[in-house]
């Protein structure tokens, strides 16, 4: 039991005595560090470049380190962007011998004691002009000075939406001195691209890189050179968004255009519907104006709804003139020639379209016609005796006639028979005129009747027609689409 309280008590002391000791140490380095500090600058001013000879070049080396991606606005064409700069470069007069001041070989004190190179956003798209973020300076003690500021940055981006919402955009950052010249103050890019190991991933856009080039640009101001890094941010979109919001929204109400030529003509709903989608596009199209730019350049998705509500102009328009052909009537021309050959004998068999009561198989249609046939054979058969037996009696009533006038001549006898015969032969002769008035009134309406059936026929063989070839339109422009956009 002594032994362990001996060990315990010992290795209290010695923490206790660790504890004072780096107490001591960190005072000393605090006391030093002051120290260090007034006699740095003291004579020090950070209104000049700091080199000991003007004509040697200073250079500066940057870093870029992206975190986040906060907002693309197309329309504005703006890149809003997180970054983190770190600019290092060689002050001349900030130098010291550590071993003087007890090893210490780095200080950290604000940004604004020592110099800086005015290093700005060429292409800055901000109205805030205001002052770098006032962060501290790492110093050490050869001279080296290491600035880590983080920024939030605009800068303009010219925004290509040519295949929205498949699109991939490329935005540079151009970073250069705005006062001193390449001979002056020289930018070095530390990195071959910029830093995107801290990127925080973005909801709409993908990062498929940031390449670092550094430009020397002679421009017409001036004969120095002046130096600049560009880094290229490439972006690409992701289309999961716009394509369950915008693109399939359309391609499923671009598919309901056709079906308009299915509804029945006596619905009333035809030229309702068509004109229902091309409204429910027109508010998808003003949805895409809104977010895009006003520029020349339309986007793919653009086209396409251009093109869906093209067809669905097109497609009402036709549905109006079959409308006419349907209600046609009896009082319109009969179907010409080509037409019943085309449309009626060949085109109707393709697509399927039947009168009423006709069926798509073969047999029971000839069996129905074959009735059909003998039916109005066997009408036919019955009128003409009718009529043959009606003219036997109206003959016989002539003869009847000749005779009775003979007699009445020769004899002159009036009998009841006779002026019963004559009446007999005028009532026949009526009815005979009454049937040919009502067969002929029957005989027009049937003729009518079919000549507007016809017409109807036409109608419905072309909106069979013009059905599917607006839907392998509307199938071959979804598929154009997806296939430019791959």
């Amino acid at each position: 039991m002594k032994r362990n309280s001996l060990s315990s008590f010992s290795i209290s002391l010695w923490l206790l005595f660790t504890a004072v000791m780096l107490q001591a140490v960190e005072s000393a380095k605090g006391k030093y560090a002051h120290m260090l500090f007034n006699e740095l600058f003291e004579d020090y001013s950070n209104a000049l470049r700091p080199v000991e000879d003007t004509d040697k070049v200073l250079n500066v080396t940057l870093q870029i380190t992206l975190s986040q991606i906060k907002d693309m606005d197309e329309r504005n064409q703006i890149l809003s962007a997180y970054l983190w700069i770190r600019q290092s470069w060689y002050d001349a007069y900030l130098k010291w011998d550590k071993d003087k001041y007890d090893g210490l070989d780095s200080i950290r004190i604000p940004s604004n004691l020592v110099w800086r190179p005015d290093i700005v956003l060429y292409n800055k798209a901000d109205d805030d002009f205001s002052e770098p973020v006032n962060t501290n300076v790492v110093l050490r003690y050869d001279g080296k000075i290491t600035w880590d500021a983080p920024a939030i940055t605009k800068s303009s981006c010219v925004v290509d939406v040519s295949y929205f919402p498949f699109d991939s955009q490329q935005c540079n950052l151009t970073f250069g001195s705005w006062t001193y010249n390449g001979n002056q103050v020289d930018i070095i890019n530390s990195l071959d691209s910029g830093d995107l190991s801290d990127f925080v991933e973005d909801v709409e856009w993908e990062i498929h890189g940031m390449p670092a080039v550094k430009n020397v640009i002679t421009y017409g101001c001036c004969s120095e050179p002046y130096p600049d890094v560009t880094f290229t941010l490439i972006l690409k979109r992701k289309s999961s968004f716009y394509i369950f919001n915008l693109l399939l929204p359309c391609i499923l109400i671009s598919f309901l255009a056709p079906l308009g030529f299915y509804l029945p003509a006596d619905s009333g709903e035809k030229v309702s519907l068509g004109i229902t989608v091309l409204l429910a596009l027109t508010v998808f199209q003003l949805m895409v104006a809104e977010i895009m730019p006003p520029s020349e350049n339309v986007p793919l998705i653009g086209k396409y709804y251009i093109a869906t509500m093209t067809m669905i102009t097109a497609s009402t328009a036709l549905t109006i003139i079959i409308m006419n052909l349907h209600h046609c009537g009896s009082e319109a021309k009969p179907v010409p020639q080509w037409a019943r050959v085309i449309i009626l004998d060949y085109m109707s068999k393709i697509f399927f379209v039947y009168d009423v009561g006709e069926n798509c198989t073969s047999p029971k249609r000839e069996k129905e016609e074959e009735h059909k046939l003998e039916g109005d054979s066997g009408y036919q058969r019955r009128h003409k005796e009718v009529r043959s037996h009606l003219s036997n009696r109206n003959d016989d009533c002539d003869l009847k006639e000749k005779l009775n006038g003979n007699l009445n001549k020769s004899y002159g006898v009036h009998g009841e028979n006779v002026r019963e015969t004559v009446n007999c032969c005028s009532c026949y002769k009526m009815l005979i005129k009454n049937i040919e008035y009502i067969a002929n009134c029957v005989r027009d309406h049937k003729a009518n009747r079919a000549k507007g059936i016809e017409w109807k026929k036409v109608a419905k063989v072309m909106d069979r027609f013009f059905m599917w070839i607006f839907f392998i339109m509307v199938f071959f422009m979804s598929v154009l689409i997806i296939g430019k956009a791959a």
